[in-house]
C-alpha cells in the first residue's frame, strides 16, 4: 500500500501532453517592464512619492509683470509682433510643437480680432447697430477664449518652474495683460535657461606639466643602478633547495 500511494503521486507525461515551444535565440534575454518599479521618487532623499503628489508652487517670478523694459528685444517683439513671441514661448515649453502653428493661431484670433474691432469702430455709422452689438459680443467671447488658451500654456510654465500665480490667475493675466504676460514668460524662460547653462558649464584646469632637470635624471639613473644589484641578490637569496 505504501508503494502504491508513493507511486500515485507522480504523473507520467507523454510527448503529446507536453508540447515543446520554439524559442528564438535571445528571446529569454528581453527586458521585462515592471509597472511597480516605474514610480516617482524624490530627487534628494529618493523616497517614493504618491501618484497624486504635486510639487509646491512657491517660487517667485524672476521679473515682474510690468518689467518689459528689462529685455528690450522681447519688448519690441511683443509690441509689434506678439504672435511671434507667443509662438517662441510655446515652442520653448513644448518642443514637439513648432512655433509657426501657435504664431498663426495667435495672428488669426488676436490680431485678426483687433483688426475686425477697428473696422467695426471705423464704419460704425454705416453698419446696423444690432450687427455692431453682435460683432462686439463675438469679439469679447473670442478674446476670453484666447485668454484661456494662452493661460493654459502659462500654467504649464508655472508647473515646470514651480512658480506662483502672480499677480493673479494665469487666465486672468492673459485676459487683462496679454502683452505684458507674453514678455514676462519669455524673460522667465530666458533667465532659467541662462542659469542652467551657467551651472552646467564647469571649468577644469589642465594638470601642471612636470619636467625633470638633468640633475634629477642623473640621480634617478644612479639610484636605479644601485638598486639593481641589491634586487638581484635578494632574488638569489630567496631561492631554496628542494630535495628530489
Amino acid at each position: 500500500m505504501a508503494e502504491g500511494n508513493a507511486a500515485s503521486r507522480y504523473v507520467k507525461l507523454r510527448k503529446e501532453q507536453a508540447p515543446v515551444e520554439d524559442i528564438t535565440p535571445g528571446e529569454l534575454n528581453q527586458p521585462i517592464d515592471v509597472p511597480q518599479l516605474n514610480v516617482r521618487k524624490c530627487h534628494e532623499c529618493m523616497q517614493v512619492l504618491p501618484e497624486s503628489y504635486e510639487p509646491p508652487s512657491d517660487e517667485n517670478w524672476t521679473t515682474g509683470i510690468f518689467g518689459c523694459a528689462e529685455d528690450p528685444e522681447s519688448c519690441r517683439t511683443g509690441l509689434f509682433c506678439p504672435c511671434v513671441l507667443f509662438g517662441r514661448n510655446i515652442e520653448a515649453v513644448r518642443e514637439e510643437i513648432p512655433w509657426t502653428q501657435p504664431c498663426v493661431c495667435h495672428a488669426i484670433c488676436i490680431e485678426g480680432g483687433m483688426a475686425l474691432a477697428a473696422v467695426t469702430a471705423l464704419f460704425s455709422g454705416y453698419i446696423d447697430p444690432q450687427t455692431t452689438v453682435v460683432i462686439c459680443e463675438g469679439l469679447f467671447f473670442a478674446w476670453w477664449m484666447c485668454g484661456i488658451y494662452s493661460g493654459l500654456f502659462r500654467q504649464e510654465l508655472q508647473k515646470k518652474y514651480h512658480l506662483k500665480n502672480a499677480p493673479c490667475d494665469h487666465c486672468m493675466v492673459h485676459c487683462c495683460l496679454h502683452w505684458c504676460a507674453l514678455c514676462q514668460e519669455h524673460r522667465e524662460m530666458k533667465n532659467h535657461l541662462s542659469d542652467a547653462e551657467a551651472s552646467s558649464s564647469t571649468t577644469m584646469d589642465p594638470p601642471p606639466v612636470q619636467e625633470m632637470n638633468t640633475e634629477e635624471k642623473k640621480d634617478a639613473s644612479s639610484s636605479s643602478s644601485s638598486s639593481s644589484p641589491s634586487s638581484a641578490k635578494s632574488q638569489h637569496n630567496d631561492l631554496e633547495m628542494v630535495p628530489l
